[in-house]
């Protein structure tokens, strides 16, 4: 067995015998970029630091002999030779790039499920192939034939092997779209969905305490991005706070007591602002904060949620040392479209 490490975090992951460093750096719940798996579109395309690799056999055009002299190399070919292999990825110069989406790419609904009063969770899977995605994109769903407008929704889960996409929809009485997924949607239907968008996504060289805020649907790339880290055995505190209304607009209560049994590292710390409940915390969550950390300096922040929730954590975060760099937002935005920024909910 190899160590591949990721530099400059010194972030170490298995890799077994026989499988390449795409292979090991998945199982650990990273996202790599890839496209052909097959040494031929240059996508896994990464530097190599220390260690001798088997690159396997793969196109020119994917890995130029001057690329190689350089010390890149292909991922989903190379396979470790050493005992170590030390490897650029998630750095300024060498950041994640982002998966090309794709277009209306057929799913079939497998479960709709209720939340709250307002929020179900659909199952999509896909009948061809898979949506490709960093934890905390999102993705467009919608019947332009028949008048439902495409709309962004994001993704609630890390990636899975099965390509399933679970998406939390709030109902708006006012939202075309989001009325025809709840009313007219049913387990069975076949849908089009394309994606992945957006850039609301870590970079993966970063180990710091994480802080997580969101509201309502919000939860959805939030929950994402916490799988992902927990998944692949975030060493570092990940508290997740969430901003609801009333008891009621709380979901996910029990994947929440899983991860939080599993993961002594993991914090799920609700709010509520309109009732009182014992055992929770009370309040919006910018007004609160500062009773819950006093120096949030060395923290990774995410927040999502309506643009004036993500305005105000921000600057609440902010006047407790949060650094901008360290800062990740996703808003709503209504009648967003994927080349025009975040959309983590619309109508």
């Amino acid at each position: 067995m190899s160590r591949i490490k990721l530099h400059p975090s010194g972030h170490e992951i298995a890799c077994q015998q026989g499988d390449t460093v795409l292979t090991a750096v998945e199982r650990a719940g990273y996202a790599l970029p890839n496209n052909c798996r097959a040494g031929a579109c240059g996508e896994c395309k990464v530097k190599v630091l220390q260690g001798e690799f088997d690159q396997g056999v793969v196109l020119d055009m994917a890995l130029s002999p001057e690329e190689r002299a350089q010390g890149y190399g292909l991922m989903c070919m190379a396979k470790p030779l050493s005992a170590e292999l030390v490897i650029e990825w998630g750095t300024e110069d060498a950041k994640p790039k982002l998966f090309p989406p794709r277009e209306n790419m057929l799913h079939v609904v497998t479960e709709k499920i209720r939340r709250t009063p307002r929020i179900t969770e659909f199952h999509f899977r896909p009948l061809g192939n898979a949506v490709r995605y960093w934890p905390g994109q999102y993705v467009m769903l919608g019947d332009p034939a028949a008048g439902v407008p495409q709309r962004c929704y994001s993704i609630a889960g890390a990636p899975r092997q099965d390509g399933e996409i679970l998406l939390h929809i709030t109902r708006e009485e006012n939202g075309i779209t989001s009325r025809w997924l709840h009313d007219k949607v049913q387990i069975g239907d076949t849908v089009k969905m394309s994606g992945a968008y957006g850039t609301f996504i870590g970079d993966p060289s970063v180990e710091t305490p994480v802080l997580c805020m969101a509201a309502g649907s919000g939860l959805a790339p939030i929950l994402s991005l916490t799988e992902a880290a927990l998944r692949r055995g975030y060493k570092q505190p990940v508290k997740l706070m969430f901003s609801a209304r009333s008891e009621e607009d709380i979901y996910d209560l029990g994947l929440m007591a899983f991860l939080q049994a599993k993961h002594r590292r993991f914090k799920f710390m609700p709010t509520l602002t309109r009732e009182k409940r014992e055992g929770m915390l009370h309040g919006r969550i910018p007004d609160i904060l500062p009773t819950q950390f006093t120096d949030l300096s060395g923290h990774s922040i995410f927040i999502a949620g309506t643009p004036d929730f993500v305005e105000a954590c921000k600057a609440a975060a902010k006047r407790l040392g949060a650094k901008d760099a360290l800062i990740y937002t996703e808003g709503y935005f209504q009648q967003q479209q994927p080349g025009q920024g975040s959309c983590t909910q619309a109508a």
